[in-house]
C-alpha cells in the first residue's frame, strides 16, 4: 500500500468513527487546521480539517500549513500499524510535530 493509499485510508477511518461518534464531531467542529505530512525521505502531503472532518488530501504541499507532521516512510507506516507509538515516536526524535499543544494532542486522534 502506498503512502498515499495508507493517508486516504487514514482519512476515511477518521471521517467514519467522527460520524459514528458524535462527541468527537462536536469537539473538532469548531476547528480549522491545514495540516501537513512532510515525509523526509518521500514527499510531502496536507490534508485539512474542517467541521470535524478530514477533507482534500493532496500532496506537493505549498504554502503555510497550521500543523506539520515530520517522519520517514518507516516510522510512518509504524505509527499506523501500530508498531511505534507517537510518544515513543516524540521522544527517539523519529516523529515532529510543529504546531500548538492543542495541535500535537488532536495528532493521537488523527490516528
Amino acid at each position: 500500500m502506498t503512502v498515499e493509499d495508507t493517508l486516504a485510508s487514514l482519512v476515511d477511518r477518521f471521517n467514519r468513527k467522527a460520524d459514528a461518534t458524535p462527541a468527537m464531531g462536536e469537539e473538532l467542529d469548531g476547528l480549522e487546521r491545514t495540516i501537513r505530512i512532510h515525509l523526509t525521505d518521500e514527499g510531502s502531503y496536507a490534508v485539512d480539517l474542517r467541521k470535524g472532518r478530514l477533507t482534500n488530501l493532496r500532496t506537493a504541499v505549498e504554502g503555510p500549513a497550521d500543523v506539520t507532521i515530520t517522519t520517514d516512510v518507516a516510522t510512518f507506516h509504524g505509527l499506523v500499524k501500530k508498531d511505534i507509538g507517537p510518544m515513543k515516536a516524540l521522544v527517539t526524535r523519529k516523529l515532529a510535530i510543529d504546531g500548538s499543544l492543542e495541535d500535537k494532542l488532536l495528532f493521537r486522534k488523527l490516528l
